[in-house]
């Protein structure tokens, strides 16, 4: 009757044993899930928020005054490039990286820096009456947004309109 008891008692015990792993296991899963879910969640945040300071050029019309400020602001940004396309200059002028704009079917260049190390364009000669790069403090512009394959955004366009 004693042996009997006390393989009752060990095998109670190992069974509560294997219970309480399981429920380790278990809850260890889980925070493992919502770990991952986080950090998802987390990564779109960032994504967002390294972002957002270029929503308000996403298809609206700014003033000339704002495509210099914009100008100034993100001119010495890396691996990016700001396209200027004025009334005198229909070709545009680029600031920064100049970008690919090559949006044929299947290319993944749209939106690549064409060469990283080439800086172009002088912030002093949109503010020069006489160039064809001026800026006309008063004139509108249509704002557009290049973004390259991996939806980072690359660069702005301005034209004016």
């Amino acid at each position: 009757m004693n042996n009997a008891s006390t393989a009752l008692k060990v095998a109670a015990g190992i069974f509560l044993t294997i219970a309480l792993i399981t429920i380790v296991v278990i809850l260890f899963i889980s925070a493992q899930e919502a770990t991952k879910t986080a950090q998802n969640n987390f990564a779109d945040i960032q994504t967002e928020l390294s972002q957002a300071s270029f929503t308000v050029y996403d298809g609206t019309t700014i003033s000339g005054s704002q495509v210099t400020n914009a100008l100034r602001k993100f001119k010495d940004k890396d691996q990016f490039g700001i396209r200027i396309i004025t009334g005198k200059n229909q070709a545009g002028q680029w600031y920064g990286n100049a970008l690919s704009l090559n949006s044929s079917a299947g290319s993944d260049q749209y939106g690549s820096v064409l060469n990283p190390n080439d800086r172009l364009g002088r912030l002093q000669n949109t503010l020069d009456e006489k160039l064809n790069e001026y800026v006309n403090p008063s004139g509108k512009f249509k704002a557009e947004i290049v973004k390259d394959s991996s939806n980072v955004v690359r660069g702005l366009i301005f034209s004016q309109s």
